[in-house]
């Protein structure tokens, strides 16, 4: 999708009514949000005002979202090798490009955060591993790989010698998930920059 693209997620409750076909309600959205205003606030309210009717017999919910592109200064992107030797490797240049972007602080977490999920990518997934950094308002690291087999968090019991590297990722991190894809899984994990 185009930068700006505006997405809209409703129920059925916002176009449906008694006395009005849906493709009607349909076409009363449509005319909402072409003519809506510039923030997202103003755009719902300008669609509840114009498209809901006087008496809704169904519950509404509306989400909308504006989609926003970074430019490539604020993502980093590399292929992994799916050898164990490469997980020093792509720590450090995940290292140095904290460095470029001025996050020393988030070095420590940010590399514990990438060994766990490259090693877990390259133990228990399919090459090809890709590694992913994303620097927003929070600073994302994505590790891809090609199986669809989802990690789960567990507790590892006192003397196992693994099963602690989401543990640690989710602790470390302000939220952390599994995104499948046509190819694969990404497992992403979030960490704010600035203290909460």
């Amino acid at each position: 999708m185009p930068e700006g693209s505006l997405l809209a997620l409703y129920t059925d409750g916002l176009i449906e009514a008694r006395g009005r076909d849906i493709d009607d309600g349909v076409d009363l959205l449509l005319q909402a949000l072409a003519g809506s205003g510039t923030s997202l606030e103003d755009t719902c309210d300008t669609v509840l005002r114009n498209v809901l009717p006087a008496r809704p017999t169904d519950d509404v919910a509306l989400l909308l979202a504006r989609t926003n592109v970074l430019d490539a200064g604020h993502v980093a992107t590399w292929d992994v090798r799916p050898e164990p030797s490469a997980v020093a490797e792509i720590r450090d240049r995940a290292g140095r490009q904290l460095q470029e972007w001025g996050l020393e602080e988030a070095a420590y977490v940010t590399e514990l955060v990438v060994s766990e999920l490259v090693t877990n990518a390259i133990r228990y997934g399919e090459p090809p591993v890709q590694l992913r950094l994303i620097l927003d308002r929070t600073l994302i690291c994505e590790v891809s790989d090609a199986s669809s087999t989802a990690p789960h968090l567990r507790r590892a019991r006192v003397y196992d010698e693994g099963g602690r590297g989401l543990l640690l990722v989710a602790q470390l991190c302000r939220r952390w998930g599994t995104r499948h894809t046509y190819h694969g899984k990404t497992i992403w994990a979030e960490q704010p920059l600035s203290p909460d």
